[in-house]
């Protein structure tokens, strides 16, 4: 008999219908050994109650909880027969906190016979606030009746001595996944074990079919202890093999070794620097150099500190590559950061840049810039510079992926933030080279170890964490414009008087506030807001558009104040760049177009309002906009969220530390690391139930030499048919495409 189509087993046959609809729209299962891998959050231990004081506001919760007291209240009711209505106030605690239940109507006759004081129960529902008191409205319920040994048998059968508390639903609470894990519980012994026998006797690991039984049915805490450690190892293991197939495959794939001349472009270009690269700098430079000479394709992802000097690497390996008679191409995300790369990459080269022009030097090359706004003349030059080789170097956003751009020798691609691209994207770009091009993957949101361990796990990775001389500090402070508007005031007569001393400034808003944000806050209103946390988070966030005529006709009168957004022209856009970089605009009222790639040295202020609307990552990238020349940086966050919420507090941590590798772990420490690992490796779901990629850096690393070791003895994994199986299960269609087009 074959024992996979018995995890693979559709619930809708094993369970009914009804509840296997509700677990795959509102959970994603949909066989059995989905809802095997749907494991419990937490545990309840008979007799231990929960804690009610914690309870989150607006979230489906299970408590477990005994019944204080019960009142069923009469009132008057046009609705109910005979004009009364009924309430149900039922009073439940834990010894440390109390919570009120509310049931109306006909709703009221079970729980009044069920819930007497002194019955112990387990309650779910949605937290509410009705009149300053926690409350659950109509909640779910199971009762827990008897204790120790005398317990009943509906307990017994899917408690145990641990109740598993799972991630639940509305429509399906936590008792009725764990009585359907009950049913399908038995299959767990078919589990195919991806583990090789070595490795899992090598580390002390339960066998796979009783991990799942101890993690849904544990009798005690240790068994609890033994299964995580084994479906940790599971998760990381099955994702590094997959990772690991990958580096393989690229290593057999063919690429044309780049090598710069010694005497060539790249030589003439560092003649010509007027500073030294730092050590970082010439360290990644020779990892990046490297690699290009071999006859694979690079596969590297680069990754550094705002400001650390990433394009200065990048724009050196273009040139080592149109030194070996190839071409570069860099792809950004944006056109305006596409005509910043393509200003300051000409303006570094100066006449190198300028191939095939009076004046040109004689190690020299074209760079061209390729975006979707341009005139059809300078597209058509562009396009026949890249057909006929004539530019070695191409900058450009997604219209570089046109079925109309051919390239001569494409040698090199460089993505500019990555995390902004689809894989296809990427794809089709690398796809137009005669072979495989060498590949650089570049992002300046500071990614922890083990995150690029994970979702870059098919990259080698440089870091760059030194700033270049001559970059200075930037302070940081929140601005609480609610509690202290004063505050406020004081940030605009710092902009002022950094304008004064000649310096610019940046005003950063969450939108825009043109048309289509007005109809955007339109239909918001048609919708409930699900957790407001107070007034600060109910009102649309602040507008360009707004922000600039109040500034202009107020605080920063006198000074000249323009706008920059995404819904203005192209050429608008590099208009107002132009104007800016030149020193001819005092402050700069933008969205977050600015975020990357922006480099004007004398802006040394921004105010980034209602701060606590964008993520730690992103407010890191934005304020590396500033602090970029000689004069310190400064900036402030301002927010009108209370001081003790979870929203100021992760200001106060962006305030509190530069660096932005120690942010990206708070970042991620914070959201669920699912949508973080799940985008990058499907764009769906994310395939991590258990493991944590901050708490578990330890267990992922070891995960990926293991796994290394197993593709490098065997590739195709022959000898490994339980780990292919769940590979299979890992990668489905979509995940594959991924992962081949990396």
């Amino acid at each position: 008999m074959d024992l996979v189509p018995v995890l693979e087993e559709p619930l809708k046959k094993v369970l009914g219908p009804a509840t296997a609809k509700v677990m795959a729209e509102h959970l994603g299962l949909h066989t059995v050994g989905d809802l095997l891998h749907h494991y419990p959050r937490r545990y309840e231990e008979r007799g231990q109650l929960t804690h009610l004081a914690d309870l989150p506001m607006d979230e489906h919760v299970t408590v477990v909880a005994q019944v204080a007291d019960a009142r069923l209240h009469t009132f008057a009711s046009s609705r109910a027969p005979r004009g009364k209505g009924q309430r149900l106030e039922v009073t439940i605690t834990d010894g440390s906190g109390r919570l009120q239940l509310v049931f109306f109507g006909n709703g009221v006759h079970k729980p009044h016979k069920d819930l007497l004081p002194g019955t112990r129960a387990m309650f779910s529902g949605k937290v509410s606030v009705f009149n300053h008191r926690l409350q659950l409205a109509h909640p779910a319920y199971e009762l827990l009746r008897g204790d120790g040994d005398e317990a009943a048998e509906s307990v017994d059968s899917w408690a145990g001595a641990l109740i598993p508390i799972y991630p639940a639903t509305a429509k399906l609470e936590s008792w009725k996944i764990a009585k359907s894990v009950q049913t399908v519980l038995p299959s767990a012994q078919e589990a195919v074990d991806p583990l090789p026998d070595s490795l899992r006797d090598g580390r002390g690991l339960v066998a796979l079919p009783e991990a799942l039984l101890k993690i849904h049915r544990p009798h005690t805490k240790a068994d609890i202890h033994d299964a995580r450690a084994r479906l940790k190892w599971d998760e990381a293991f099955v994702l590094q093999v997959a990772l690991a197939r990958r580096r393989h495959a690229d290593a057999q794939l063919p690429a044309v070794a780049r090598v710069a001349r010694a005497d060539g472009l790249l030589t003439a270009f560092d003649a010509k620097l007027p500073f030294t690269l730092t050590e970082g700098q010439q360290k990644v430079s020779k990892e990046i150099f490297d690699d290009l000479a071999t006859e694979h394709p690079m596969h590297r992802l680069l990754q550094g500190e705002v400001g650390s000097g990433k394009t200065m690497v990048a724009l050196r390996a273009m040139l080592a590559v149109v030194d070996s008679g190839g071409q570069a191409a860099m792809l950004a995300p944006t056109e305006v950061l596409a005509q910043q790369h393509h200003r300051s990459v000409t303006e570094m080269m100066g006449e190198l840049a300028e191939g095939g022009m009076l004046g040109g030097a004689e190690h020299s090359t074209k760079v061209v810039l390729l975006t979707g706004s341009m005139g059809a003349a300078a597209r058509r030059q562009a396009l026949l510079d890249l057909v006929t080789g004539e530019a070695g170097i191409v900058i450009g956003t997604h219209a570089l992926i046109e079925d109309k751009v051919q390239f001569h020798d494409l040698g090199l691609v460089v993505v500019d933030e990555q995390h902004r691209f689809g894989v296809e994207q990427r794809d089709a770009l690398r796809g137009k080279g005669k072979q495989p091009p060498h590949l650089l993957v570049m992002t300046a949101t500071p990614i922890p170890r083990t995150v690029a361990m994970t979702v870059f796990g098919d990259l080698e990775t440089s870091v760059l964490d030194q700033l270049p001389a001559g970059r200075s500090p930037i302070a940081s402070h929140v601005v609480p414009a609610a509690d202290k508007p004063h505050f406020l005031a004081r940030a605009w007569e710092r902009v002022r008087e950094e304008v004064e001393n000649g310096h610019q400034a940046y005003v950063v808003c969450p939108r825009i506030g043109d048309a289509a944000d007005a109809d955007a806050d339109a239909d918001a209103k048609k919708t409930k807001k699900k957790s407001p946390e107070d007034e600060a988070e109910k009102r649309p966030p602040l507008a360009v558009l707004d922000i600039a005529d109040q500034l202009a006709q107020g605080p920063l009168r006198g000074l000249k104040v323009e706008i920059l957004h995404g819904r203005m022209q192209p050429d608008d856009k590099d208009a107002v760049m132009r104007r800016f970089a030149a020193g001819e605009t005092d402050v700069l009222v933008a969205t977050t177009v600015i975020e990357v790639g922006v480099n004007v040295p004398n802006a040394t202020a921004m105010v980034i309002m209602d701060a606590d609307r964008f993520g730690v990552s992103q407010l890191h990238q934005l304020r590396g906009r500033v602090g970029r020349g000689s004069a310190a940086g400064l900036c402030l966050l301002v927010s009108e969220m209370p001081e003790a919420s979870a929203a100021r507090q992760r200001l106060n941590a962006v305030a509190s530390t530069l660096d932005g590798f120690e942010l990206s772990r708070i970042d991620l420490e914070q959201r669920r690391e699912g949508d973080v690992l799940g985008q990058a490796q499907s764009g769906v779901r994310s395939s991590l139930r258990m493991l944590a990629v901050i708490d578990d850096e330890e267990i992922i690393a070891e995960a990926r030499e293991e796994a290394t070791a197993v593709v490098v003895a065997d590739p195709a994994l022959e000898q490994l048919p339980g780990l292919r199986t769940a590979l299979d299960a890992l990668l489905d269609e979509e995940r594959e495409q991924y992962l081949e087009k990396g």
